[in-house]
């Protein structure tokens, strides 16, 4: 389609987009030409596909609407991939210890060495972009330990505790976040990115709470599951997240600055706004992409993003999550964010 078909085209600073399309480009420029980003059919793409748009985005002027418009529509074609659910992540910032207490008594855990991460589609064809994880035991790759499991000692006594939290909620939802900052007692901040995921799928804690009749399927959000477990039980709020088996393993970002965002699946780190979670068995990572729904509050959301990161509950190729930022407000802004949204994938000429 054209680039003048797009809803909304005309009216965003796309140039806000191209910072994030330039940290792609440097990451991009590292991989062999043949490194698949994912993507399927006509998605699917390779770092080389990049090389041209890339070179000429190094070329253009800053804070230039008029040049990074046409840049976009010189370089790329739109296609159409549908509709669905757009919803928002964001960077939490968490409070911890490098030691355990019994105020920071949650751990929050590096990856294990036996872990081992499996592409199906190696094995069988019908299985490509499919990734799972376990453990070799015996000449057999047997499942990782479940998030129930994991959290009642079957990781500990290992060295594997890279911080210790003051709360398993805010622990579970910077798994779902899959990165964050942990504020120390001494004020030194920590930065957290994802490492690895326990093979064990994703189930959203959200829908058993519809399903138990606790919240309505319209009412759910991140600020009304907070509400829930915070009137909860310990015992009632750990059944619930014990729910979802999926777990994820952290690394420490050293080196990143205040004002940057964690890093993306792609390597990337992630701009506020602008950087999108896909899935990257339909839509590849590296690719712009155009999102026409609406914000939380109602107003039209119309703005070019790039795929830059990957998440559990993000399946399909219209499905996507806009990554809003830090702090208070982003997360408000993400925790509110489940709205329809169409999704254009712009692919390099």
């Amino acid at each position: 389609m054209a680039f003048t078909e797009l809803p909304g085209w005309a009216g965003d600073r796309v140039e806000a987009a191209l910072p994030a399309f330039r940290a792609s480009c440097a990451v991009l420029a590292r991989m062999p030409e043949d490194r698949p980003l994912g993507g399927a059919g006509e998605l699917a793409l390779r770092a080389g596909n990049f090389t041209q748009a890339c070179t000429a985005a190094a070329r253009l002027p800053q804070a230039d609407t008029g040049a990074a418009r046409d840049f976009f529509e010189r370089h790329f074609s739109v296609l159409a991939v549908g509709q669905d659910v757009l919803t928002g992540y964001y960077e939490p910032e968490l409070r911890g210890s490098p030691t355990p207490s019994a105020t920071y008594a949650t751990p929050l855990h590096g990856r294990p060495p036996e872990l081992v991460e499996v592409d199906l589609g190696a094995f069988v064809p019908d299985l490509a972009g499919r990734r799972t994880a376990g453990q070799v035991r015996d000449g057999r790759l047997l499942p990782l330990p479940s998030r129930a499991e994991i959290l009642a000692g079957a990781l500990d006594g290992r060295g594997l505790e890279l911080v210790w939290v003051d709360s398993p909620v805010d622990a579970f939802f910077l798994q779902i976040q899959g990165s964050g900052r942990v504020r120390m007692p001494d004020g030194a901040v920590l930065r957290l990115g994802y490492a690895a995921q326990n093979g064990h799928p994703y189930h959203a804690i959200g829908r058993s709470l519809v399903e138990i009749g606790a919240l309505a399927r319209e009412d759910v959000s991140m600020q009304s599951i907070r509400a829930w477990l915070a009137a909860a039980t310990p015992a009632e709020a750990a059944a619930l997240m014990n729910r979802n088996p999926s777990y994820v393993f952290f690394r420490p970002l050293p080196g990143l600055a205040a004002d940057t965002g964690p890093l993306g699946a792609l390597g990337a780190p992630l701009t506020p706004g602008r950087s999108l979670a896909v899935d990257r068995r339909q839509t590849p990572l590296g690719a712009p992409v155009w999102v026409a729904g609406r914000d939380p509050a109602g107003a039209p959301l119309r703005r070019l993003a790039v795929a830059q990161d990957t998440g559990g509950a993000i399946r399909g190729a219209a499905r996507a999550d806009l990554f809003t930022g830090w702090g208070e407000a982003a997360a408000e802004r993400a925790g509110r964010m489940r709205d329809p949204a169409a999704l254009f994938v712009l692919l390099p000429k």
